[in-house]
C-alpha cells in the first residue's frame, strides 16, 4: 500500500510540474474518467461534476451528464453549498476569538447573547458547534415537514425556526451525547450577528468569502442562483403527496427555497471549485490559530455518542445522522466532519449531493457534486447521498487507506 501511495503522490507531483499534457496521457485520468461513467450509470446521476487539486492547483475538473433537458452540465455552474455554511459559521466563530480572546469564547454560556432562548445559561457556543447541546432538530419536527413538503417555495424566517426546535423536548441533556441538529447553527447564525455587530451576510464576506478568496460563493435571501445554473430534480415529497406506486412523479426543485437550512445570511450558493478553496482553507487552518485550528478539526469525539430513540430518526430529506456514536471513521469536530483522515463536509438538498474533503498529509483536495435522474429515487421518493460513496471511491485510488474503516 506504501508503494502505491508513493506513486499516487509521484503522478499528482508530476500533474502539478508538467501540466495537461501529463494529466492527459497518465493513467490515473484514465480510471478517473472509468469511474465516474460508471458511477453515472451505478448511481443514476443525472450530473456529476468532479474535481481534484492538489497543493492548492487544480489536476482534474470534469463535468458529466445534463444540467436539464439539452443543458450540458460545466464546472462553471451554481449550486446550493448547504452544511459548508456550518463550516463558515464555525471557523468564523474561531477566528473571532482569536482576535478577541478576552471577550469571546468557546466556552462561552449561550445566555451571554441570547438569554431568552431556553436552556442558555448552561449551553456553550461549543456545545452549538459540536452538536452536542440536545437541542431538538427544527428539521425533523411534524409542523416543519408537513409545511416544507406542502409548499417547498415557502420563506422561513431563523427565528420561527429556532422556536420549532427549542419548544420541542431535548434530544438528550446537556453534553450527554451527540445529535445533528440545524437548530445550533440557526442560534450560532444570530450569535455571531451580536459578536460582530453585523448582519451575518455581512459578516461572512468579511471573514470567510474574501479571506478565502472566493469568488463564486453568495449568499441570497431567496431561492436566487447565479447563471450558469445546475438544475436539481428529485421525487422526495412522493410519499407526502400519496402518489400512487408506478405512478411516473419527478419534479424540478433547483429553486426550492432553502431559507430553512440554516440561519438568514448563511444560505448561500457556489461553485465547485470556490467549494474546493473553502475546505483547503479550512483543511489548513490558514485562517485561524494553531489552537483554533486543532478545535475545529482535531478528532476529539471519537467514542462519544450513541444512537438513542429520542432522536429522530434520518430521512431522506437529510440523510445526516441525528444522535450517533462518533468513529474514527467518521466524528464530528466544529462545523466539520472528519472522514478518517479527511476534513470534509457534505450536503443533500433537493435533489442535488455534495462532498469536498482535504487531506492534510498530502495536500490533496477532492470535490464531488451530484443530481439524480428519476429512476434514482424509490417508490417512497427516498435517494441516498452518492457523492459521498464516489468521494471515498476517489479517495481510495488516490490515497489509500486515508478513509478509517
Amino acid at each position: 500500500m506504501l508503494q502505491i501511495r508513493l506513486i499516487c503522490l509521484a503522478v499528482l507531483t508530476l500533474w502539478v510540474a508538467h501540466g495537461q499534457e501529463v494529466q492527459e496521457a497518465n493513467p490515473l485520468t484514465g480510471t478517473l474518467k472509468t469511474l465516474t461513467s460508471n458511477a453515472m450509470e451505478q448511481y443514476k446521476l443525472k450530473s456529476l461534476i468532479v474535481q481534484i487539486r492538489f497543493k492548492g492547483q487544480d489536476l482534474y475538473t470534469e463535468a458529466l451528464g445534463k444540467s436539464m433537458t439539452g443543458v450540458p452540465a460545466t464546472s462553471r455552474m451554481h449550486f446550493r453549498n448547504g452544511a459548508m455554511a456550518f463550516t463558515y459559521m464555525s471557523t468564523m466563530l474561531l477566528e473571532l476569538i482569536d482576535q478577541n480572546p478576552k471577550e469571546v469564547s468557546l466556552d462561552d454560556p449561550l445566555s451571554k447573547y441570547l438569554p431568552e432562548l431556553r436552556d442558555a445559561d448552561r449551553i456553550t457556543l461549543k456545545n452549538l458547534s459540536n452538536f452536542t447541546a440536545g437541542y431538538a432538530d427544527y428539521a425533523y419536527q411534524p409542523e416543519f415537514v408537513n409545511a416544507l413538503y406542502l409548499n417547498p417555495f415557502r420563506q422561513w424566517t431563523t427565528e420561527g425556526l429556532i422556536q420549532i426546535g427549542v419548544s420541542k423536548p431535548m434530544q438528550f441533556e446537556l453534553g450527554t451525547n451527540w445529535g445533528y441538529a440545524h437548530t445550533n447553527y440557526a442560534i450560532l447564525g444570530l450569535v455571531l450577528e451580536k459578536i460582530t455587530g453585523m448582519p451575518l451576510a455581512e459578516a461572512m464576506r468579511k471573514y470567510i468569502f474574501v479571506p478565502m478568496g472566493l469568488e463564486q460563493t453568495q449568499g441570497f435571501d431567496t431561492p436566487q442562483i447565479p447563471v450558469p445554473v445546475l438544475h436539481a430534480f428529485t421525487s422526495e415529497r412522493r410519499a407526502y403527496l400519496h402518489i400512487p406506486e408506478g405512478t411516473p412523479f419527478y419534479e424540478e426543485s433547483t429553486f426550492w427555497n432553502p431559507s430553512w437550512t440554516t440561519a438568514e445570511g448563511a444560505v448561500q450558493t457556489t461553485d465547485i471549485t470556490d467549494m474546493s478553496k473553502s475546505m483547503e482553507v479550512v483543511g489548513t487552518g490558514a485562517l485561524l490559530s494553531r489552537a483554533s485550528w486543532a478545535a475545529q478539526v482535531a478528532p476529539k469525539l471519537i467514542g462519544f455518542g450513541h444512537p438513542d430513540p429520542n432522536c429522530h430518526p434520518s430521512n431522506s430529506a437529510c440523510l445526516c445522522p441525528t444522535c450517533m456514536k462518533n468513529t474514527a471513521a467518521l466524528n464530528y469536530g466544529l462545523g466539520i466532519v472528519n472522514l478518517g483522515s479527511w476534513i470534509s463536509q457534505t450536503k443533500l438538498f433537493a435533489g442535488s449531493g455534495a462532498t469536498v474533503g482535504y487531506l492534510p498529509s498530502q495536500k490533496l483536495t477532492i470535490s464531488v457534486v451530484t443530481t439524480y435522474k428519476s429512476d434514482a429515487f424509490d417508490q417512497e421518493g427516498d435517494y441516498t447521498n452518492a457523492s459521498g460513496t464516489i468521494f471515498k471511491l476517489i479517495a481510495s485510488a488516490l490515497a489509500p487507506n486515508s478513509l478509517a474503516q
